[in-house]
């Protein structure tokens, strides 16, 4: 019996000893820039814009090495949120001592969650992340003014989501990785604003074509930031 209790508490200690935590940080940029909300950034000669709300869902992280999965995070939802710094580091511990060289997540919530109901934490309602049973969660929502908008106050609005075909716009993305550590993934939104006409499209605020489009745009923004 004690021999048993002995090899048992030398393989705790042993994987224990083997195992490791992941830092990710998200870090949205604009003109090579850390994006900061109620600030204006200039976009091109004839627009400044100023984020005041940008809130996005990552999920489903995992892990690969030459293609071949390694780790997948249980439970893995992260609403990062800018009015909320510490919501832009997400920590992922004790995973067993693996290889990896590819990250891959989705921009959104899949479609199984979704059907199932709102949960708490961060896919809780309050969040302002969930439309309704029908629609399911926002998966990208991003908020602000420009010059070129013609809306009340400048306004831009742009709820990005659904999950029900032909509308399904959760997205997967896929990087090489640099610093296994510690992870910088970059979104570079500059591109975001030439995928549109804030003069002319101002707004989306329901599962469309138009807000599956632009998911597939920003899903190509992800970046391994040094």
């Amino acid at each position: 019996m004690i021999r048993i209790c002995f090899t048992c508490y030398l393989m705790c200690f042993y994987t224990a000893l083997c195992a490791q935590d992941i830092s990710i940080k998200i870090i949205p940029v604009l003109n090579g820039q850390k994006i900061e909300l109620d600030r204006f950034y200039k976009i091109n000669i004839n627009d400044s814009i100023e984020f005041i709300n940008l809130k996005f869902y990552i999920s489903s992280i995992q892990f690969f090495y030459n293609n071949k999965l390694t780790f997948e995070e249980s439970s893995s939802y992260h609403l990062i949120d800018l009015s909320k710094q510490s919501t832009t580091a997400i920590s992922i511990k004790n995973i067993p001592n693996i290889k990896y060289n590819t990250i891959r997540f989705n921009l959104g919530i899949d479609s199984v969650t979704n059907v199932s109901g709102a949960f708490g934490a961060d896919l809780d309602p309050t969040n302002g992340m969930y439309w309704t049973w029908q629609n399911g969660y926002i998966n990208f929502k991003m908020e602000g003014k420009s010059n070129l908008s013609t809306n009340k106050n400048a306004e831009f609005e742009f709820h990005l989501g659904g999950y029900q075909y032909p509308y399904n716009s959760l997205q997967t993305i896929k990087l090489k990785l640099k610093n296994k550590q510690y992870i910088k993934i970059g979104l570079t939104l500059n591109e975001f604003f030439k995928f549109i006409d804030l003069a002319t499209q101002k707004n989306i605020m329901s599962p469309s074509a138009s807000a599956v489009n632009l998911s597939k745009n920003i899903a190509h923004l992800f970046f391994i930031s040094k």
